[in-house]
């Protein structure tokens, strides 16, 4: 058994609904093997998926991209998701998507005719709390060491891993990447920043990974009548930033309230943060 895992929730794997602590998946799978394989994390608040249509397109583009064929269509993934919200009986939950190309002889070349191996499991998902919402988060600057692929949303996830425990070792709740000088992303997150009231975000490519969050931040300051731009993001306009913003599944919107130990603006979350954290939850009320 693995600890702090509730065993006994319900997990999907290759068409059956099995107790998690009983799905068992060969060691020859090319995920386990290579980490040959994508990912898709859907947020779920009181038993309805949120943006469910940006996670299918992104799930899509991630298997189009290494060439996996699950033979799923968008109302197939939108129905398992459903049944397994519905025999979790959660309100708030995360609902966890794999796909790797299936199992077969250890050889990096494609295998042929192999079935890709599907499963999907349901987690707790608890909300960020006021603390940190009006406290904000502490990140430090590490260098962008992950492959040029980071618009795949892989399972290989060593280098994001590796961003991670700096943080944690570092004594901070979070990373900011830079590749030669400029922004990349968080450990697992998208960062903005914001200056003379302006959102500004690092452009969609290779580089990073676009959170289903970009494009609602997208459209939160088009309706809120915040400036946006995307454009490459030098680390000395981070350094100045007025304010510096997180945005993830798990996470949501945060703050980032202190960078590299030193207060970013005056130290507390700004306005165009508070803006869009308030318009944030009423598109998830709204649902």
């Amino acid at each position: 058994m693995i600890p702090d895992v509730d065993n006994d929730s319900i997990a999907y794997l290759n068409g059956e609904f099995v107790r998690l602590a009983d799905a068992r998946i060969s060691v020859l799978d090319r995920g386990f093997i290579f980490g040959d394989g994508i990912y898709e994390v859907v947020p779920v608040y009181n038993g309805k998926p949120f943006r469910m249509e940006g996670h299918l397109a992104r799930l899509a583009r991630s298997l189009a991209a290494i060439g996996i064929q699950a033979d799923m269509t968008p109302a197939q993934w939108e129905a398992l998701v459903a049944d397994l919200i519905a025999r979790a009986g959660k309100g708030d939950c995360m609902v966890y998507l794999q796909i790797t190309r299936g199992v077969a002889k250890r050889e990096h070349a494609f295998p042929n005719n192999v079935a890709p191996t599907i499963f999907a499991m349901v987690t707790p998902f608890k909300r960020p709390g006021a603390e940190l919402r009006e406290k904000g988060m502490s990140a430090v600057a590490i260098p962008d060491i992950r492959w040029l692929h980071c618009e795949i949303k892989s399972v290989s996830l060593l280098g994001n891993v590796l961003a991670k425990q700096h943080a944690v070792d570092a004594g901070v709740d979070e990373v900011l990447q830079f590749r030669e000088g400029f922004l990349t992303e968080g450990s697992s997150c998208n960062i903005w920043i914001a200056k003379d009231g302006k959102l500004l975000a690092p452009p969609r490519s290779n580089l990073i990974l676009e959170g289903i969050r970009y494009g609602l931040l997208e459209e939160l300051t088009t309706a809120a009548g915040i400036a946006f731009e995307a454009r490459p993001i030098a680390r000395s306009e981070v350094d100045i930033a007025d304010e510096i913003i997180l945005t993830s599944a798990s996470k949501e919107i945060l703050p980032i309230t202190h960078f590299e130990g030193k207060p970013v603006g005056p130290g507390v979350p700004g306005p165009v943060y508070t803006t869009l954290r308030a318009a944030y939850d009423r598109a998830i009320d709204a649902l």
